[in-house]
């Protein structure tokens, strides 16, 4: 099974040259437009009081949702402090990594976590796999924009919450591919658009209005197949009237492409 040479949309950002190569050896006419970039937050208050707390031992728990920002959280400290205090102080308490990539993240500290969410790695395995414990003091990194229902749902339990975040997303430094995609894709040109993380719907409808052709664009989105990697990005697609055609079985990139391939052969 392959694309047969379908014109394949792909938003993907850190990873553009990996998903263009996947979706060519399946046969597909791949354009990757960049759509997004981790901007850390300069003044972060909100992390040097994290810190201050997690050196005096207040929390118990810390959830890591991001590699990226795990990764970004503990420079930021080690700048700050000295360049094991992050690594040293998650060593005190229970961590809980919400999937592969913080899991990487830790094991380049020297970590293991306690707790890892299984797939498809959303918010909502992390907290069944968390439900019953005897935590009540949780730190959550939060990646770009904040997650409203997990953070509540563990206030819910009786945990006090603090939430801290590292980076926000923002367009790319050249949108001059993203603004292609949107012209592109507001005349009808793609046959299956991917997305791999929640923000890119978010950024695309972002540009296709500032460009003044977003009704073109949903109309464009409808007549072609989308896919979306897993759970998370599905409900932020649906939160903009964007029903995806397909998840796949598991939510890495490779699979996503096969699969796809697959189903515009079905």
């Amino acid at each position: 099974m392959s694309f047969k040479g379908k014109r394949v949309l792909a938003l993907e950002s850190r990873r553009a040259p990996e998903i263009a190569e996947l979706i060519r050896r399946q046969g597909g006419d791949p354009f990757v437009a960049p759509s997004m970039r981790e901007i850390p937050l300069e003044e972060n208050s909100a992390l040097t009081l994290f810190a201050e707390r997690l050196f005096a031992g207040e929390f118990d728990m810390m959830v890591l949702m991001t590699g990226v920002g795990t990764r970004q959280m503990n420079r930021a400290l080690a700048e700050a402090y000295q360049e094991k205090a992050f690594a040293d102080a998650l060593g005190e308490l229970t961590v809980v990594a919400r999937g592969p990539k913080p899991v990487a993240a830790l094991r380049e500290m020297g970590l293991k976590p306690a707790i890892i969410a299984p797939e498809p790695n959303t918010w909502r395995e992390l907290l069944k796999v968390t439900e019953g414990r005897p935590e009540r003091h949780i730190a959550v990194q939060e990646y770009g924009r904040s997650n409203e229902e997990f953070l509540d749902a563990l206030r819910a339990r009786g945990a006090e919450v603090t939430p801290v975040r590292v980076y926000k997303y923002g367009l790319p430094e050249d949108t001059g591919p993203l603004h292609e995609a949107v012209r592109r894709l507001a005349g009808g040109e793609f046959d299956v658009t991917m997305f791999t993380t929640a923000v890119q719907i978010e950024h695309l409808l972002q540009v296709a209005n500032d460009l003044g052709v977003e009704t073109a664009v949903r109309a464009g989105l409808a007549k072609c197949m989308v896919a979306s990697i897993g759970p998370t990005t599905t409900e932020s697609l649906e939160e903009f009237g964007i029903r995806p055609a397909m998840e796949p079985s598991h939510p890495k990139m490779g699979i996503l492409v096969k699969e796809a391939a697959e189903r515009t052969q079905g």
